[in-house]
């Protein structure tokens, strides 16, 4: 398996866990680390929400020394912010700059996918990144970004954020009008890797080994997302796959066995949501036979005790 170096950052596998919103805390990056994820990050957060410190985003930020390496992801409009984040970023192994969200919540405060369209700002975020007043233990920097928002500039972006001395790069290869249902074009991943100087993390539709084996032959690195909710043993699948080029079938029990801990962990470091606990369960059962009544009674719960009570009888 290739190695993957981001900056000065060594990861022991190029596979990352995508950061995603109601999906990668605490819990549910040990669980997917233990299947073997190189890398994973904090869901976005918006950079005003750390800068005043409350306890929902300081539990998004929580962390512990078995969940390293780890990225902080941020995003946002204002580039006085990104010059007020320093201290924030102790603890992390490396900071990115979210350029790809579409939800209209975020690009209606001019961040996420709505920098796509102003490449300046975003090469003028990760120059603020990388200053020694901002990031004086010199963590790397990097971007996550797609194709452009509703037109393609992604050669334009992905020179610029070079140049600003971004670390890397994670090309979700779609436009953030794009849903998951239009197929993510990897020829610009090729295109983009075969012109940086920087690695080049590929990110859209990796369900299986053969295709993260496949995302492997023109990227750096693999980024799972969608493929990774519900199923945090995707990653040693993968690495299976990699090794001896065989897939392994997905194991209910054993996804079960995983919500089980991660309803555990998530009372174990205090960062119970119910609606996150319930949003994962519903994944985690996917596909099972009689998956659609499990997931209606589940929802009716309203409480974790219940929640407990009713995972035990699966």
């Amino acid at each position: 398996m290739k190695q993957l170096k981001i900056g000065d950052l060594k990861l022991k596998n190029p596979l990352l866990l995508s950061p995603m919103v109601d999906v990668t805390d605490l819990p549910y990056r040990l669980i997917c680390r233990k299947a073997g994820a190189g890398m994973a990050y904090t869901p976005m957060i918006y950079i005003d929400s750390i800068l005043h410190e409350n306890k929902p985003t300081q539990d998004l930020m929580k962390s512990i020394k078995a969940d390293r390496p780890l990225g902080l992801q941020v995003t946002g409009d204002s580039e006085k912010e990104f010059n007020d984040l320093g201290k924030h970023l102790k603890g992390f192994d490396l900071v990115d700059i979210n350029c790809g969200c579409p939800s209209i919540r975020i690009t209606g405060t001019q961040a996420g996918s709505y920098l796509l369209m102003h490449p300046d700002k975003i090469a003028n975020m990760i120059k603020i990144l990388k200053s020694e007043k901002v990031n004086p233990q010199g963590i790397p920097v990097t971007a996550k970004i797609r194709l452009g928002f509703k037109q393609n500039n992604v050669i334009e972006i992905a020179k610029k954020i070079e140049a600003a001395g971004a670390d890397a790069i994670t090309l979700h290869a779609r436009l953030a009008t794009q849903g998951g249902k239009i197929p993510a074009d990897w020829t610009w991943i090729k295109k983009i890797k075969e012109n940086a100087g920087i690695p080049i993390i590929g990110n859209g539709d990796v369900f299986t080994g053969q295709k993260a084996a496949e995302m492997l032959d023109i990227a750096d690195g693999v980024m799972i997302a969608r493929g990774a909710i519900g199923d945090p043993y995707i990653f040693e699948r993968v690495i299976k796959y990699l090794k001896t080029g065989k897939e392994q079938e997905l194991d209910y029990n054993k996804g079960i066995k995983a919500y089980k801990e991660y309803i555990a962990l998530s009372k174990k470091y205090k960062t119970v949501r119910l609606q996150r606990i319930k949003y994962l369960g519903s994944n985690f059962i996917k596909g099972v036979e009689g998956a659609s009544s499990i997931r209606s009674e589940l929802m009716q719960l309203r409480d974790i005790k219940s929640i407990e009570a009713f995972v035990k009888k699966l």
